[in-house]
């Protein structure tokens, strides 16, 4: 295993990194919505809400990006292999990350928005200084969980022709019939990548409002 080919699999990883990252905040902003819709308390909102995520949840990601990849140009919109990977990782992080903001949410105790409300808080006033952050201190630890999940699963966005990673190190082990040391290789980047994710998520988790410190 040369300096050459290990640096090749650290250049696919900005693929992989990129990828994931765009893919989880996008997921982020979808799920706030889809987590409001799921406590509404109108069926108009939170069938279609509760509907999509038991599609996204339900179906496996190589699915749901093989449907994409090809449901886009036959809809008109033909767009680079990339975009298509960013959607559909996007929409199934999203699934899951409402999932996690609907409990942090309901973990909210009803005693502290009693007490915000008896104070004169307006509904947008608790919301920003009581159900957010309770709920985003309750949720971190999963949605981290999630981002790390996600950094793992964008080895599938190869099936799309994007090289990130894995399809890297398949392009490689094919072409040098070194499979042992390519994948280990491969194996150590997306470890030190999870890692490096894990330890910030811990590290801003502790900075959080009512955090043990």
């Amino acid at each position: 295993m040369t300096f050459k080919l290990f640096n090749l699999l650290v250049q696919a990883s900005v693929w992989t990194i990129g990828i994931s990252a765009i893919s989880i905040v996008i997921g982020f902003i979808l799920a706030l919505g889809l987590s409001a819709a799921l406590l509404s308390a109108r069926k108009l909102y939170r069938r279609p809400a509760e509907f999509f995520i038991s599609f996204f949840r339900g179906v496996p990601l190589l699915v749901q990006l093989l449907l994409i990849y090809n449901l886009l140009p036959f809809i008109g919109l033909n767009v680079p292999s990339i975009v298509a990977a960013i959607v559909g990782m996007s929409l199934c992080t999203a699934a899951y990350q409402a999932e996690n903001l609907r409990g942090g949410f309901e973990s909210v105790p009803k005693g502290f928005i009693e007490a915000a409300d008896m104070a004169g808080l307006s509904p947008r006033q608790i919301f920003m200084r009581i159900k957010a952050p309770i709920a985003l201190r309750l949720t971190f630890p999963a949605l981290v969980n999630e981002a790390i999940m996600i950094l793992k699963s964008s080895s599938l966005v190869s099936v799309v022709g994007i090289v990130e990673i894995t399809r890297m190190a398949q392009d490689l082990a094919s072409s040098t019939y070194m499979p042992i040391e390519i994948f280990s290789s491969a194996a150590i980047i997306y470890l030190a990548i999870c890692w490096i994710v894990a330890m910030t998520g811990k590290y801003v988790e502790r900075s959080l409002p009512g955090a043990v410190k």
